[in-house]
């Protein structure tokens, strides 16, 4: 690592709730899980998930947001960028879930074709 990370996970996790405090509770609705902070990193591949919206039978819809993913991606940055970076995956992962209720699955399919663009398929 670079130095000291903008946030530890501590303050990245007050950061995230009150990022997600902005958010119309219209939007949440059925998000009966809420969001999550985690600490650990998560990759597929060679790229970190920052996070992700799940859906289980038993804990319902919710978004988890991966602490160490963006420690390791953002190293260095200041604050702002990680501020940005969490607000862009909140937004990320609340249109799957917006798009689910909707009965759509565009932004999955857009995913899966920037990742063949990144993989050069």
């Amino acid at each position: 690592m670079k130095g000291k990370p903008a946030y530890d996970l501590d303050g990245f996790t007050e950061l995230a709730g009150e990022l997600v405090d902005r958010i119309p509770p219209r939007l949440c609705r059925n998000l009966n899980g809420g969001f999550m902070v985690l600490p650990e990193a998560k990759k597929e591949d060679e790229f970190y998930i920052m996070g992700e919206y799940l859906e289980d039978p038993v804990l319902g819809c919710y978004i988890v947001f991966y602490y160490g993913s963006f420690a390791a991606v953002l190293d260095g940055e200041p604050a702002e960028v990680w501020q940005d970076e969490l607000f862009e995956t909140i937004r990320h992962e609340l249109r799957h879930h917006l798009e689910l209720m909707a009965g759509v699955d565009d932004l999955a399919r857009e995913e899966l074709e920037e990742l063949a663009r990144l993989k050069g398929k």
